[in-house]
């Protein structure tokens, strides 16, 4: 049977991250709010924990999951390195609705799906999420849906499509923004957009001057 908090509650909330944290350790799924649309996740070092998300989202192991994490320390530790553009876009617009796709540390023992040697990290602008995955360490996180369905603007809309495949529900209420993060691809000599979404070309343009889109390479000139 799934556990509800709502989040907004003081009280609630303390006990839903104590209730959420405990669960993932255990390799459940938990529904987290973020400062795009609802997640699903699970210990990103639990490969039968991401095979249930895989499973409760209806979704292949050709579409890996992304990692989220409470810290800039967590995310390097889980890279090879971030290239020469990764740190400045990190100071830019961490935590925030960017993603960033880079080579995975290789002494790393994790199965997300079908990688092929990278990782899709991002750090949310959310206190609940923020507060969990401080507890937790790195969660694979996907949308709190099933695949093919609406992204979950709501817990309600996340239970909805998920129900008991999922331990706990972290009511933060309605997101502010369902607007997608933005992917950005690291591992290319160019950095490349590989999604639009909430940050836009132009303000990537501003930090790291070029981005290659499917209209050719963009910068600042």
């Amino acid at each position: 049977m799934s556990r509800s908090y709502d989040c907004t509650d003081p009280e609630q909330r303390a006990a839903g991250l104590t209730d959420a944290a405990s669960a993932v350790r255990r390799g459940e799924l938990v529904v987290l709010p973020t400062d795009t649309v609802y997640g699903i996740g699970a210990d990103a070092f639990t490969p039968a924990a991401v095979t249930l998300l895989l499973e409760a989202k209806g979704r292949g192991r050709d579409m890996p999951v992304p990692v989220l994490v409470g810290t800039v320390r967590a995310a390097n530790a889980l890279v090879e390195n971030l290239g020469p553009y990764g740190q400045d876009l990190i100071d830019a617009f961490w935590p925030g609705p960017l993603t960033l796709i880079c080579r995975v540390n290789r002494s790393l023992s994790w199965d997300l799906g079908d990688s092929k040697g990278t990782v899709a990290l991002r750090m949310p602008l959310h206190s609940v999420a923020l507060d969990l995955l401080k507890e937790t360490g790195p969660m694979a996180v996907s949308s709190a849906n099933r695949s093919g369905a609406p992204a979950a603007t709501t817990a309600g809309d996340a239970e909805k499509q998920l129900g008991d495949s999922v331990s706990i529900y972290l009511d933060g209420g309605p997101c502010d923004d369902n607007t997608p993060s933005t992917i950005l691809d690291l591992t290319t000599a160019v950095p490349r957009l590989l999604r639009r979404g909430a940050i836009s070309v132009e303000k990537l343009r501003g930090v790291i001057g070029y981005v290659a889109t499917d209209g050719g390479s963009e910068s600042d000139g």
